[in-house]
C-alpha cells in the first residue's frame, strides 16, 4: 500500500496514524519511505542535485527519474521480504511519486510518454512490486507549501529543495497525481483529504476488509 501526495502533504503523520490504527486491529505493519536518503547511494546523489551539488544533475528529468528508481531497485528484495512476513506493507512515495514529478517538470500528463517510460522502467525492467491500493492525500498547493516552509523553519538542516521550492511544479504535479487516480494508474487509488486528515481507524477497516 503507497501513500503519496505533495511535498507538505502530510504522508509521514498519516502513514504513522494508519500504521496505529492497522495494528489496532491485528495486523502487522511494515513502513518503508522514498526516497531513501541515507540508505542508498542513488538517492543520496539524487539529494545533491536537488541542492545544487552534482553540477547540472538535476536539470535531467530522465536522470533523476533514474536516479530515484534505481533506489527502489535497491529496496526490491527488503520489500519482497517485508511484504511475505507482514499482513501491509506501507510506502511513503513510490512509482507514482517519479512519474509525477517528472512529468509535470516536462509539462506533460498522466498519459505522457515520460509516465510510460517510468511504468516500463521500474515495473517492466526493474521488476519492482506493483502496490496493491495507493492513496493520494489532496490538499491545495497552498497549503503543503506552508506546510513546507513551517517543517523549513522548525526542523534543522531540512532546508527546502529544489522540487519542494517550486511552486509552479507543486501545481502541475498535483494535476498529474488526480489523473493517476482518476485512471486507477498501475492499482486502484483513494483520494483523501490532506487538509483534514483522513479517519485512520475507518480507513484501516476498509483497508483490511
Amino acid at each position: 500500500m503507497v501513500i503519496e501526495g505533495l511535498d507538505g502533504a502530510g504522508k509521514n503523520t498519516v502513514a504513522g496514524a494508519l500504521t496505529t490504527a492497522l495494528e489496532a486491529r491485528g495486523a502487522t505493519v511494515a513502513r518503508l519511505a522514498f526516497p531513501r536518503y541515507d540508505a542508498d547511494v542513488h538517492a543520496e546523489l539524487a539529494r545533491d542535485a536537488l541542492y545544487g551539488r552534482a553540477g547540472d544533475l538535476g536539470e535531467s528529468v530522465h536522470g533523476m527519474a533514474l536516479l530515484f528508481a534505481l533506489d527502489r531497485r535497491a529496496a526490491a528484495d527488503g520489500m519482497r521480504a517485508a511484504l511475505a512476513a507482514h499482513d501491509v506493507l506501507l510506502v511513503d512515495r513510490y512509482i507514482a511519486s517519479n512519474a509525477a514529478y517528472g512529468a509535470a517538470r516536462l509539462h506533460q500528463d498522466a498519459d505522457g510518454e515520460f509516465v510510460e517510460w517510468v511504468r516500463s522502467t521500474e515495473v517492466d525492467r526493474f521488476g519492482l512490486p506493483v502496490p496493491d491500493r495507493q492513496l493520494l492525500l489532496a490538499v491545495p498547493e497552498q497549503v503543503a507549501a506552508e506546510r513546507a516552509e513551517r517543517r523549513e523553519r522548525t526542523e534543522p538542516g531540512r532546508g527546502r529543495d529544489a522540487f519542494e521550492s517550486d511552486d509552479g511544479l507543486q501545481k502541475r504535479t498535483a494535476a498529474v497525481y488526480a489523473q493517476f487516480a482518476a485512471l486507477s494508474w498501475l492499482s486502484p487509488w483513494t483520494v483523501l483529504d490532506g487538509v483534514a486528515g483522513p479517519d485512520a481507524a475507518a480507513l484501516a477497516a476498509d483497508l483490511l476488509a
